[in-house]
Parts: structure tokens; sequence; C-alpha cells
């Protein structure tokens, strides 16, 4: 009897305290961490978390926290020391504030020692006006933006990151992958983007040919097997800027990207999108 008591008892606080962990939410106060595959420094990076960013914590160990990103519904692990927890209440109030992020390649926020933090391109700032979560007293004077822009404006923004070298899992000029570039380049116009290039594609409305595209409509590759992989932004003049060993423009057919340089096709079209 005793030992049944000790077996009750110890599933109702592992009950309790998985069931805690689900009401537990946190933002990012550091400029930039990784998001992992799993609860080690070694595992593979498949995306950022940038500062700004909040979300829902799911499981949490003493080194490693497994989270939810609020925008994207993105999981991966953080390390739990490169975060800072919220209220319930002041997760849902970031949910439904308007995303106000920088717009410059990288600016600075100041807290109360005078010391100046670096932020990335696409951070978010909608918490710094509100004191229950701006603990820190951050303060920013740089370039924002929020709301919807023209899908004009679209390669415009895509231009703020040519060059950027590729980044498995990366997000920002210093660092990207070919769904982060196109995720954060839709962001900072006020359009939301899932996260990996095969979540994007079951967005928007496909087109038949490339004729019917338009800049900023999206391009998206698949391999041997059909698994799409790949996704970058159509620009005019059969054109399209794309995150291949850096972020660069090369030509589009209805084969795929054309590369000059190397003189041959790197990538298999399979559909075209229509986002906006």
């Amino acid at each position: 009897m005793q030992n049944e008591v000790t077996f009750v008892s110890i599933w109702d606080s592992a009950f309790f305290s998985k069931f805690k962990t689900t009401l537990m939410f946190g933002i990012c106060n550091l400029a930039i961490i990784p998001l992992r595959a799993e609860a080690s420094d070694r595992s593979e990076i498949v995306s950022q978390v940038l500062f700004g960013e909040h979300f829902e914590v799911l499981e949490q160990q003493k080194q490693w926290t497994r989270i939810s990103l609020q925008y994207d519904n993105y999981e991966g692990w953080i390390d739990t020391k490169q975060f800072r927890e919220i209220s319930e209440h002041a997760f849902g109030q970031l949910s439904e504030a308007a995303v106000v992020l920088n717009s410059d390649l990288v600016e600075y926020v100041a807290a109360p020692d005078n010391l100046l933090m670096p932020i990335p391109l696409g951070a978010s700032l909608s918490f710094l006006d509100n004191s229950e979560i701006n603990v820190e007293n951050f303060g920013f004077e740089g370039l924002k933006i929020s709301g919807k822009k023209p899908k004009s404006n679209l390669i415009n923004t895509a231009f703020m990151y040519l060059n950027a070298p590729y980044l498995w899992g990366g997000k920002t000029p210093f660092g990207i992958d070919c769904s982060g570039f196109t995720q954060m380049v839709y962001k900072l116009n006020g359009y939301h983007l899932l996260r990996d290039a095969s979540q994007q594609a079951t967005q928007g409305e496909a087109l038949s040919f490339i004729e019917e595209s338009e800049p900023g409509d999206l391009a998206f590759f698949d391999n041997d097997e059909g698994r799409i992989i790949h996704v970058g932004i159509i620009m005019d003049d059969n054109y399209i800027i794309h995150g291949s060993g850096k972020i660069r423009i090369d030509r589009l057919d209805h084969l795929g990207i054309y590369n000059a340089e190397i003189n041959r096709h790197t990538h298999k079209l399979r559909v075209i999108k229509k986002i906006i």
C-alpha cells in the first residue's frame, strides 16, 4: 500500500510540474540567441530568436528550455540563461500589440547603466513602451517600422540583406538562410510567413507560369524526391533574389535558378506562389 501511495504521489508531481511549464512565457532580452533542435550546445541551430521576440515555454530543464515562438509557432531549445520570464498577461498583451521592428541593419538599445547593446534588423520593439515587460528600461532612438507596406517595397527590403552570408537557421544580415530571408523581408513589410520553405509553400495562391508573377512573389524549389528545399523572391525581368552561399541575385526561368557564374541551373523550380 505504501508503494502505491508513493507511485501516485510521484505521478501527480510529474503531472502538475508538466502542466505548470505550459503556463510559462518568456521574451528574448539579448540581441540574437540560437534556437536548437535538441537540448545541447552541439545540436543543430534550426532558427534564431531575435531581441524582443516572445514565446511560450513548453518544457524546462536546468540548462535548457524548449519554447514555441509566438510569431510562427516554431519550436526548439534555448539556453535557460538567455531569456527572461514574463507573465501570461504580458504575453497576451504582446501577442495583441502591433508589430514594431528595428528597420536599420544594426541599431542599439540603451539600458539605465548607459551600456549599449546592438540589435539586428527585424528585432522586435513592441514591448519597449510596456513598463510591465520592459523591466530593464531599454531605450531606443533608432528607426522603427510597423504596419503593412506596399508589395513594391518588398524588393527594397530584400536588398538590405544582399551579400549577407548564408547561415542555416539564421535570420539576420550577419547570417541568414533562404526561408529566414523571405520570412524577415515579409515581416518587415507587415506580412506573415511561416519559418521553413516547405511551410511557406503551403501559403498563398499558386501561379501557373512565371509570366503571371510579379516582383515580391515567392518561387519554391524541390529536390529529386520532390521535397521543397529552397525559396526566393521574384524580381523584375526574370531575376530572383535568394540565399545560396550568400543572398544573391540570379536568373529565373521555367527550369529553375540559373547561376551565370558557374554556367548551370542550381535549383529546380517547383511552384510560384502569390502571397500578397
